[in-house]
C-alpha cells in the first residue's frame, strides 16, 4: 500500500470512489447530489483544498481521506474506499496516516447504522460524543459526532 498527497490527476478516481462507495455502504442515506456535481466538487473544491491522501495498491487508487482544521480539531472530513478493497487495510493505514503525528483532538462525524465505519474508528480510540436526528446533514440521516482525545 503507498499513500501519497492526492492531486488534480486524480479527481476522476476520487469521485468513482466516492460514488461507488457510497451507492454500495450507504444505501440507506441517498446522494443529495447528482454524480456529475459530485465529479465537480471532487475536482474543483475537495483536490484543491490540498488535504486528501490516496491509498494505491498495485498501482490503482483504492481509497481516500480528506482532512480540515476546525474549532482547534483536526477533521476526517471523507474517509472512503472502493467497495473491492475494503477488509485490505486501505482504511486503517489512511486513518493511521491521517492521525499521525496530531497532538490536538479529532472529530468525524458517520452515520449512525455505518456500523462498518464505526467499529473502524472505535478501535482508533474514537468515542461517540453526540447522536444526532440527522437534521443538520444533507442526507437527513442520523448521525454520530465521534471524538479521539489526545490522551488516547
Amino acid at each position: 500500500m503507498h499513500l501519497r498527497l492526492a492531486t488534480h490527476l486524480d479527481a476522476a478516481a476520487v469521485a468513482q470512489i466516492y460514488l461507488a462507495s457510497r451507492k454500495t455502504f450507504l444505501s440507506f442515506a441517498p446522494l443529495a447530489h447528482s454524480d456529475e456535481e459530485v465529479r465537480a466538487w471532487v475536482e474543483h473544491l475537495l483536490l484543491p483544498s490540498g488535504s486528501v491522501t490516496v491509498a494505491e495498491f498495485a498501482g490503482e487508487i483504492v481509497g481516500f481521506v480528506a482532512t480540515s482544521n476546525a474549532d482547534g480539531c483536526l477533521w476526517i472530513d471523507q474517509l472512503y474506499v472502493q467497495p473491492g478493497a475494503v477488509g485490505q487495510g486501505a482504511g486503517t493505514a489512511l486513518l493511521t496516516h491521517a492521525l499521525d503525528g496530531v497532538a490536538y483532538p479529532v472529530r468525524l462525524r458517520v452515520f449512525q447504522v455505518n456500523s462498518g465505519a464505526r467499529r473502524l474508528y472505535e478501535r482508533f480510540g474514537f468515542v461517540p460524543i453526540v447522536f444526532t436526528d440527522g437534521a443538520d446533514n444533507e442526507e437527513r440521516c442520523p448521525d454520530v459526532l465521534y471524538e479521539r482525545r489526545v490522551d488516547w
